[in-house]
């Protein structure tokens, strides 16, 4: 089964290429992402490979965590799940009152 991996701190002339060749010394990618800004196109610095197994997504994060690529420590570890509502969601169900009282 596939698992997930998050990059984290990369350099911003990284390149999925880039990743997948250094992710594939530990074992087979399925995939690779590099999040890109929806406004500039300018790579954020982070990123999610995709490893076919998940003895080799263990591999690759005991061996890539830390590690430098272009001057910068990269931080490599299992991804979390996506959440439900992504940004901006209150626990209100949605409803933002800001505090104020209801006239009615």
């Amino acid at each position: 089964m596939s698992q997930r991996i998050f990059v984290g701190n990369l350099p911003f002339s990284a390149t999925e290429e880039q990743l997948t060749e250094l992710f594939s010394k530990h074992g087979e990618v399925s995939s690779t992402a590099i999040v890109k800004d929806k406004f500039t196109d300018r790579p954020r610095g982070f990123g999610f490979v995709e490893m076919a197994t998940g003895e080799a997504a263990t591999a690759a994060i005991t061996a890539l965590n830390g590690q430098e690529m272009d001057g910068r420590q990269l931080t490599v570890n299992e991804a979390r799940p996506r959440t439900e509502g992504g940004r901006g969601q209150s626990d209100r169900g949605g409803r933002q009152d800001f505090g104020r009282r209801n006239r009615w």
